[in-house]
């Protein structure tokens, strides 16, 4: 069956693999995509939902360079956001609502469309290494076949082990068996490995919710998209909802804390600190009484709910009771209960930056498998992985993205540098140039590299350059141009900004903060320049961000060159983190563990966020 060589398999067909197996197929790799089910490709395990805070900025990095994330979550989406909209540019966030079917189902799709993808549906139990390089892999019929290079994407299926209350069995994810025999074989070559553990909550009949008792959800009034192509914007949304939880649902849910899996020491694996179960929840908020309840639909026709903020391993019979009680539940029906499942991962820090395992030549790790929580951080390490081992075979330079270049370099680089014990998320605020590092400007920073290493389009490219270069224009356009006290001091007026007393230029009077470029489009010269260029939307956005916040940016590049200087600012022995409340809560229990030497160590820290360094420095300064 398998006669000639591959230059990259693929195992696992999740957000990582799919990712890995279509940037290995376009820089040119016969790849081969292996899977325990090929009608899971793309599978959404958990919520249907695509970017978020931070992680809406790595969908559009991921599209930049030429991967398929944004472009498969425009095709199929349902809803979709801009959160954060009312801070700074550096925290907006998009974020998409999906159909989960259809979101497998264009992920099949755009990957069979593929050049030099294959596919292959079977167990991986093992990989053959000789003379430490790997140079292929073995499924469980026995079947060997041969590759250059092997990127591992398990996901939570090695050594699955689901939990409800009491109950416990193998599986991957729900209704599927669990893959054994990988991290065994990687073990006994001098892998280190361990357990994390992650859940979901119930599914259920949106038939029997009633919806007029909670509160609408809707998406934007004007929706953008992730893909920076000519993907398609909705014209028509559907709503979420949401509800909360009480001291009833809570009362409840303890009564089957002595069951509950968490609690009893069933579970010995840590979980997501971001997104924890309801039932740690009101563990570790014990003074508060009430949670939200996001109530997301499955997709465009079926009536399957996502009960988001309801993740829990509680038993089946608890569940349904507690949930029966939330308001709009109460004649709710079960699909399927929610569930933990305990799986193997690789402490990141033994790859390198490529993403390529230290011990293993030419093996590479991408996704859960190396620590990691949700569907964007996987599929933008899936992503590095392909395109690294394409590279390597192709015997040129690795790539790799630096912290002030893209959150995907954050993220590895966190991920190998100062590993992590605990579902890795990323946020905002674990990027020190985050106000660089903005979701509308990932084209801007990545695709030029995306095209030089052969991934991105020439088409993409050149809509780029376009983009580049009309923003650029615009931006000269408000410094050469001045405006008339008479044209500008009536939208002033109206802002309750300050009237200008004589002419000024345009890019000064736009760079006050509560003139937006709505106003400035009220003047005929700017509304003209506009028309004449045929600017779209981005172009407007763009423009605005580098009127308004050149001032920001230079001040962060300024704040970086200080955290290169922290390596000798000691910290007292004794010092109390505790008493320094503007520290996360995440920070002060990190730092109270390790007890760090200098800031800079301290700096080092899973977990310890750049806003918590200035925290420190400015307390130190004192």
């Amino acid at each position: 069956m398998f006669g000639e060589e591959y230059d990259v398999i693929v195992v696992g067909g999740g957000h990582a693999g799919a990712e890995a197996a279509a940037a290995a197929s376009n820089m040119g790799s016969k790849t081969l995509l292996v899977t325990m089910n090929l009608q899971t490709i793309g599978q959404m395990s958990c919520n249907p939902a695509m970017g978020g805070i931070a992680k809406g900025q790595i969908v559009r990095e991921i599209d930049a360079l030429g991967g398929y994330s944004g472009v498969i979550t425009d095709k199929s989406a349902i809803q979709f956001k801009m959160l954060n909209k009312s801070k700074g540019p550096a925290m907006w966030s998009p974020r998409a609502q999906s159909d989960r079917m259809r979101f497998a189902e264009e992920w099949r799709m755009a990957l069979e469309n593929t050049p030099n993808c294959d596919f292959y549906q079977e167990m991986v139990k093992g990989l053959i290494i000789e003379n430490e390089k790997v140079v292929g892999v073995k499924t469980s019929l026995g079947i060997e076949i041969r590759s250059r290079a092997v990127v591992l994407t398990n996901g939570t299926f090695l050594n699955g082990l689901i939990h409800i209350g009491e109950k416990q069995f193998g599986g991957g994810r729900a209704g599927e068996k669990a893959a054994t025999g990988i991290t065994e074989e990687l073990t006994a070559i001098g892998f280190e490995s361990g357990r994390m553990k992650t859940g979901t909550p119930p599914r259920v009949d949106g038939r029997s919710l009633d919806y007029s008792k909670m509160i609408v959800q809707p998406g934007d009034n004007n929706p953008e998209k992730f893909s920076y192509l000519e993907t398609q914007i909705l014209d028509k949304q559907r709503d979420c909802h949401m509800t909360h939880t009480s001291k009833l649902v809570h009362d409840l849910l303890r009564e089957g804390f002595d069951r509950s899996p968490m609690f009893n020491g069933r579970i010995k694996s840590i979980g997501p600190r971001y997104c924890p179960s309801i039932e740690d929840k009101i563990n570790r908020f014990a003074d508060k009484d009430s949670h939200q309840m996001f109530i997301e639909p499955e997709g465009w026709n079926t009536v399957e709910v996502y009960v988001n903020g309801f993740s829990t391993s509680l038993p089946e019979d608890i569940q349904f009771k507690a949930l029966k009680s939330v308001v709009g539940f109460e004649n709710v029906k079960f699909f399927r209960p929610g569930y933990a499942i305990e799986y193997d991962y690789f402490p990141p820090t033994q790859l390198k930056h490529t993403l390529e395992t230290k011990l293993v030549d030419n093996l590479y790790f991408a996704g859960q498998i190396n620590g990691t929580t949700g569907y964007e951080e996987a599929a933008s390490q899936g992503l590095m992985a392909g395109i690294n081992a394409s590279l390597k075979l192709q015997e040129k330079d690795p790539f790799i993205l630096t912290r002030d270049e893209a959150y995907i370099g954050v993220l590895i680089d966190d991920l190998i540098t100062k590993g992590t014990e605990e579902p890795y998320r990323m946020f905002t605020s674990r990027a020190e140039y985050r106000t660089l590092l903005r979701q509308d400007n990932a084209d801007l920073r990545l695709t030029p590299k995306g095209y030089e290493i052969g991934l991105a389009s020439e088409d993409r490219l050149r809509r780029m350059e376009k983009k580049k270069e009309n923003s650029e224009s615009f931006v000269d356009f408000f410094k050469k141009t001045s405006v008339l006290p008479d044209d500008i001091n009536p939208i002033l007026e109206r802002v309750n900004s300050a009237v200008v007393k004589q002419s000024d230029k345009m890019f000064k009077v736009f760079s006050r903060p509560k003139v937006t470029m709505d106003h400035m489009l009220e003047l005929e010269s700017v509304s003209n320049f506009v028309t004449d260029n045929s600017f779209d939307r981005e172009v407007l956005e763009q423009t605005e961000i580098q009127v308004k916040y050149s001032g920001y940016i230079a001040k962060e590049k300024n704040n970086a060159d200080k955290l290169s200087r922290l390596e000798n600012i000691k910290i007292p022995d004794d010092f109390d983190y505790t008493k320094l409340k503007s520290l996360s809560y995440e920070a002060r229990e990190k730092l109270e563990a390790i007890r760090p030497v200098t800031i800079s160590q301290a700096s080092r820290i899973s977990g310890v966020s750049p806003s918590d360094i200035s925290v420190l420095l400015v307390y130190m300064g004192r």
